[in-house]
């Protein structure tokens, strides 16, 4: 499977939303997912919303998987390019750890913001009906 993952928020800390699209590996798009969370920064957004796609697959019963984020933080953190200095976001790492180990391979990579157009545009969907 594939995902592309995207968060954002409106003020960093601020009102905040997440997008997912799920691809199958022919690139047909099997699901996508936008969702409000609440008040919080772009990084916890862009974990919340990798956590909730890995999920998602997992729950499907796939078991390999590739993400595209845009998020070159989050990318660097749970490649171990970067340690994970903010305890909040190191919640985010611990929990998306936890679930790599119901996977048998999972892959992640660093988009350009134009290249994850689509769940940019959910996020920003869900941020504009929300608020």
């Amino acid at each position: 499977m594939i995902i592309n993952t995207d968060g954002g928020s409106r003020g960093n800390p601020g009102p905040s939303a997440i997008g997912i699209v799920i691809r199958d590996n022919t690139g047909t798009v099997v699901k996508e997912i936008g969702k409000y969370i609440g008040v919080g920064t772009n990084n916890e957004a862009e974990y919340k919303a990798l956590v909730l796609g890995i999920e998602t697959v997992i729950e499907k019963g796939e078991k390999d998987l590739q993400c595209y984020l845009d998020s070159e933080l989050v990318v660097n953190q749970l490649t171990g390019k970067y340690k994970v200095k903010n305890m909040e976001l190191k919640k985010f790492w611990d929990q998306i750890k936890i679930l790599e180990k119901k996977l048998e391979k999972i892959e992640y990579t660093h988009v350009r913001r134009e290249k994850n157009k689509e769940a940019d545009a959910i996020v920003n969907q869900v941020l504009d009906s929300t608020h």
